[in-house]
Formats: C-alpha cells, structure tokens, sequence
C-alpha cells in the first residue's frame, strides 16, 4: 500500500513534494557582507564562522540530478531568476546547459524523465494547494505541454514501463475529489483515454510491466487495507492487512515476465521483509529480512527484474547483496566513496549511473559512473558555496524509553563543541529539540539543512525517532496509535533527559521546535510539560486534533479509517475523548514560554484555521506570541524569500530565548510574502524590519 503519512507528501520521480524542503535562492550583497561575521559561542570558546542563512536555506545550486534514457542528456533543478527551474545538458557538454522550463512562482519540485523517451514531465500546485497538474517539456524545444488542464484537480503518476515508451498511466480527481480514476496518457499526442472510472473507491492501484491494471487497494474500516486482484471486469480479494500490519506491508512490483510479484511482509514477524510470491502457485519465497529495521528499496535487474541488491536503513542506510552481481557492484561503489552513496538515475541499458554521494558534515555530491570502464566523474556538489565552511557531524545515539523501547536518535554538536571525540560536549550547550513530521515518517542519518543551521548558531540539536515512528517494525510504529500527546510526547521527554544526564545541556536551556507533527509536538511540549521547554518553534502543526480530521482534504478519503485508528476516532465516545485531551488549544491556559508559529494560507492539510485558533486564544488571554503568516504558501515554506524570512525571524525568536548567536534579519524579508498578525515587538529587530518591508519589495 503507498500510504500517505498524515504530514508526508507524494513522491514524483523520486522527489519528495513536502514540508519544508530546504531549496533555496540566495542574496549575494548580504552572503558578501556576513560570510566574515565570525561570532563566539555563548557556551563554548570555538570560534564559529557564521554561516550566511541563504548559504543553508537557499536554492541549492544543483539538485535532483537524472540521466536520460539513453545517456544523450542529463538533467538537473537549478534557479533561474531565484525560481527552480528544470536544466538539460548534452551529458558529454555540461557547460552547455540551459533551462527548459520557465517557472516564476514556488519553484519545481519533482519531475522525471519518460521511461524510454527523450522527455521530461513535471507536477505543479498553485501556492502550496497540493493540487498537482502534470505537465511535459521537450528538452530540445523547450515547448511545454500541459497534460492536465483542470481545476481542483490532484494528479497522480500511477505507472510507466520502458517496453511501452510514451504511455503513462495516470489517476485524476476531477469528476470526485474523493477518489482518483484511472486515465492512459500518450505524452506525444496529449491524449487522455481512461482506464478505469473508480466507483470501488480504491484508494491505490498496482500495474505489471504491461501496464496492465492488476490490484486496486481500500483501506478496511479497521484501519487495515485490502488489495483486490483484477479478473476481467471483477475484482477478488487477494491480500488482506490487518492494523497491526498496515505500515509494514505492502506490494513491491513484479518481475519482468510479470509471474512473481514481490512484497513487503510483516505477518508473523516484526520488521518488513521482501518476499516473493508466485502468482500461479502462490508459494511464497523469503528474498531478505533484517532484525532491527524494515527492508527499504532495491536495485533489480532491467532483464528479469528479479533484486540483486537491496537497502535496510537502522541508524544509517546501508546496501546488502543478494547474489555476486550485487557484491561486484557494491564493492566499487564503497572503494569510491566515503559515507553514504545512493543510485538516483541510470539510463536504460543500466550501463550509466547517477549516484550521490553525501556525509553528514558535507554536502552532497553528483557523479556520474561508467559502469563498463568503472569510471567516476563528479559532476558537481548540491551546495558548492558550502564546501570551504566547517560543517558539524551527526551521531547516531540511542536512546532508551521510560518503558524499555530504543529510540533511534541523532545528535549534532556545534564543529569544535567536542574537542576529544567522545561524541559530548565540553561544556553543556543549549539545545533545540527537532522533531519530525509524519509522524509517520523518520529521521534518518545525513547532512541536513536544520541541524547545521542550529549548529552553527551554538545550539546542541537532538533528533528522535519516537515510537509511531516507521522503519523500525510494527511493534514500534503501532506502539503510537493513540498516543499523541502521551507516550509518543513522553519519548520526548525522555530523550531531553537522556541528554541533560549526558551532560549535553542543562534543564533550562531547552527549546521544542518542528514542522506538521513536529508543529503539534511543539505546541504539546509547552501545554502538557510547559516546564520542561524555554520556547518552542510551530511550523504548520495542528492545535485541535478534532478541527484536524473534521477537514482533511477529499483525496484523503481512503486514509480516514487509518487516522481514526491511528490518532482518535471522533465519532466515538471514547476517541472523542482522547482527541480533546490531545489537543494543545484545550490546554491554552498552560503555555508560559514564548511560542513562535509559521502557516502557509493555503495549506491543504493542516488548515490555516488550525494556526489562527490558538493564537487567538492566546492573544484572549494575554499569552504572548509571534505569528508568522504567509499568504502564498501550503505546508511548509517553498519560495526561498518566504523561507529566508521566517528563518530569520525563528533564529532571531531562538537567540532571545537560548542565548544563541544570530545573523541579523537585515534585508531577508524581500521578495517574502511575511505578515505578523502578532508579536512583532517580542522578536528583535523585526517590527523594525516590517516597517522597511512595502508592497514594492514584498513577494
């Protein structure tokens, strides 16, 4: 089942739509005059070279690198005029690239090539309303073609297949928001035919290498799923999922004939494995398992499509062998690269890679491999502003629970804060607790734009996988059901104790800061232990759990059961009960800390209403707080200027409560869309920059 975290978007081409992606432009006259700001850590003697924030949170300069299918072009995002726009250069020329498409407002985000074409199709939404419409550019012309021209309309890429080129399979909410029908799409002609009209209310839908329609999946009123098998024109019901297995199995594909499909399994087990199951017989075969965490993707080969390699993510990602093949191919890529390395794009043939290389401390690069000659050509890095500064390093820690569960955690220390290695440092540090969205989602191991911008400013960052968490079996992924507000905020709570035992800060220098679920547990920190944060940071996070599910958006129809199961059924008694109890805005009375809170006006998930209720009952009952609104954005900050403003406000709100060093606002407002309906005053130098920011440099 390709479920969808309740904060977590759609993927496209292997490019998260999501909250809070850090991409970026840059404003060169203020990176000039504060890449020499040197600044000394309130809490430490290591001089700290401040890293300009546009540096960080800006467009990076290259991003989402792909080969095109038979090796003649590359392709890659990049701004133009501060927008991200999609790239292509002959793949022996780079120097020759040029933008293909024209995009002046958020930006592209996802896009991918053809399977067995020389072209490229992109999505795109109208100011952060998740209403994606499909569109595809000719990399030679130029000329766009829009695929989709509906209103209110959230496309979905279903299927492709290199054997059949031109022929997408697509879904389309236009004639019930609810529920997507399925259309074939020829990319030459633009012709839609549909497929199927959706009256099961399938929520999903699984195609063989025939892009022939096989499986539609529903989810049970349970809060399970079920997948349907196609015969003719009736549906059977092949595969039933129980709650307790529902984020641990799923389907994975077929082979190249299309007579073994392969799933993600946890029945009778605790982690996902991949098995394979013949379709004629039904016999199931164990293909690869892992004791502590959940198989990931794989590589499989372009003949048979049978896995020879495949990835488990614990605390860092890691590649396992399935047969020699896979052990040859491993063995040159870990002689090549130190840290991790990832497989993004390869052409056709599979004779060509594009692999990205990244560790924790540095940003990430490109190269491209010549599988045949086993040649490695760096193409370029994600951030290459960011390659002369000192960066800090993430470690891997785990934490225990109150009640005996390890939570996976990541800690990032400022560079020098840890002069002997021990993984602590020398002196306790203020810390900012990160928590991630989903919350069925992760933290995984790797550079990240948050942590290094907290880490630069002085602060100790600490990231937790709490139960409810995936990746880690349905044990602990079902341990959260429920338990917003509880045992999930209670896994919090112990990893700040965790870390002040270790010495890494103290009990008053702590502050709760996250995005979508990371913006509920934030608003929880300061309403269920109000004592245990000095502030916290909301970005989009629901503040009343009943308002939350009462409008979620229409194409989350088939995802409504799981939530109720998952967070609180309204419709009960009981769930109603534990809706109430969780919700931060029933617990107003209780925040004394300082709160700062950033929405996007058109946010189809957690509603602008969520935001504007508790800083209206705060501002009832004289609570301070810095609201930050920005009127052309969803969930999460998109446009750079958008995203430059509000960081500037958050480091300047968090350097008021933490002590932590800060880069002046200076001109980050311009080309921003920032309204402060309330606390302006509470933040330094930001009613001071509001009066300089009119309608000729606003966004």
């Amino acid at each position: 089942m390709k479920l969808k975290c309740l904060f977590v978007s759609l993927a496209f081409s292997a490019t998260l739509i999501g909250c809070g992606s850090a991409n970026d432009t840059q404003n060169s006259q203020t990176a000039d005059k504060q890449a020499q700001q040197t600044a000394d850590s309130s809490t430490n003697d290591v001089q700290l070279e401040l890293i300009p924030r546009e540096l960080i949170f800006g467009n990076p300069t290259y991003s989402s690198v792909q080969i095109s299918p038979n090796g003649s072009m590359i392709s890659y995002l990049a701004p133009v005029d501060g927008v991200m726009n999609i790239w292509v250069a002959p793949a022996d020329d780079f120097a020759s690239a040029k933008p293909i498409t024209t995009d002046k407002g958020r930006g592209i985000r996802g896009y991918g090539w053809v399977a067995g074409m020389e072209k490229l199709l992109y999505v795109q939404d109208k100011g952060g309303d998740e209403n994606f419409l499909l569109y595809g550019v000719d990399p030679k012309t130029g000329e766009e073609t829009l695929y989709t021209p509906f209103e209110n309309t959230r496309v979905l890429f279903l299927a492709s297949s290199s054997d059949i080129p031109g022929k997408q399979m697509i879904g389309i909410n236009n004639r019930d928001p609810r529920w997507h029908d399925v259309y074939e799409l020829d990319v030459n002609t633009g012709e839609l035919t549909l497929v199927f009209e959706n009256t099961e209310n399938f929520g999903g839908f699984s195609f063989d290498n025939d892009l022939t329609m096989r499986f539609g999946q529903k989810s049970t009123s349970a809060g399970g799923s079920e997948y349907y098998k196609k015969n003719d024109d009736a549906w059977e019901l092949f595969l039933e999922i129980p709650p307790e297995d529902l984020y641990t199995t799923g389907l994975a594909g077929f082979s190249k004939d299309n007579k073994t499909l392969y799933l993600q399994e946890s029945k009778g087990r605790d982690t996902s494995a991949l098995l394979a199951m013949d379709l004629e017989t039904g016999e199931k075969t164990l293909v690869a398992e892992d004791d502590r965490a959940d198989i990931g993707g794989t590589w499989r080969d372009k003949d048979t499509g049978v896995p020879y390699v495949y990835s488990v993510n614990y605390d860092k990602n890691s590649y396992v062998a399935l047969d020699d093949r896979g052990k040859e191919i491993l063995a040159k890529l870990e002689a090549q690269f130190d840290g991790e390395f990832a497989r993004v794009s390869a052409t056709q043939d599979e004779e060509t890679w594009i692999v990205l290389n990244s560790q924790s401390n540095k940003v990430a690069s490109y190269y491209s491999w010549d599988l045949k000659t086993n040649t490695f050509s760096r193409l370029f890095a994600t951030r290459p502003e960011l390659e002369d500064k000192t960066l800090a390093l993430m470690t891997p820690e785990m934490i225990k629970s109150r009640d005996g569960l390890t939570l996976v955690s990541y800690l990032t220390l400022p560079p020098g804060a840890d002069a002997d290695g021990d993984g602590r440092p020398e002196q306790a540090l203020p810390l900012v607790l990160n928590v991630h969205g989903g919350p069925w989602a992760r933290d995984s191991y790797g550079y990240r734009s948050t942590p290094q911008w907290l880490a630069n400013r002085g602060y100790a960052v600490l990231q937790v996988n709490f139960r409810g968490s995936t990746g880690f079996g349905k044990s602990f992924v079902n341990a959260g059901d429920l338990e917003w507000g509880l045992k999930m905020h209670d896994d919090l709570i112990d990893a700040i104790d965790w870390a002040v035992a270790e010495k890494i800060t103290t009990n008053d220098k702590i502050a709760i800061m996250g995005g979508s679920y990371g913006g509920y547990a934030t608003l929880a920190g300061l309403t269920i232990t109000p004592d245990r944060f000095a502030c916290g940071v909301d970005i989009v996070g629901p503040s009343n759990l009943e308002t939350l599910l009462a409008s979620i958006p229409p194409y989350w129809e088939s995802f409504r059961k799981v939530l109720e199961k998952r967070v609180g059924d309204p419709n009960t008694e009981e769930g109603l009960a534990i809706l109430k109890k969780a919700s931060p805005l029933n617990s107003v009375d209780n925040i004394v800390k300082p709160l700062l809170i950033g929405q996007g006006a058109n946010d189809p998930r957690v509603k602008q209403a969520e935001s504007d209720q508790i800083v209206d009952a705060m501002k009832a009952k004289n609570i301070p707080v810095t609201y930050a609104l920005f009127p052309d954005e969803g969930h999460g900050f998109a446009r750079p200027e958008n995203r430059l403003a509000f960081y500037g406000v958050a480091e300047g709100f968090l350097a008021n409560c933490l002590g932590g060093n800060a880069e002046p606002i200076g001109d980050d407002l311009t080309g921003s869309s920032l309204t402060v309906p309330a606390g302006a005053e509470d933040i330094e130098g930001l009613s001071e920059a509001l009066k300089g920011f009119t309608s000729e440099n606003r966004g």
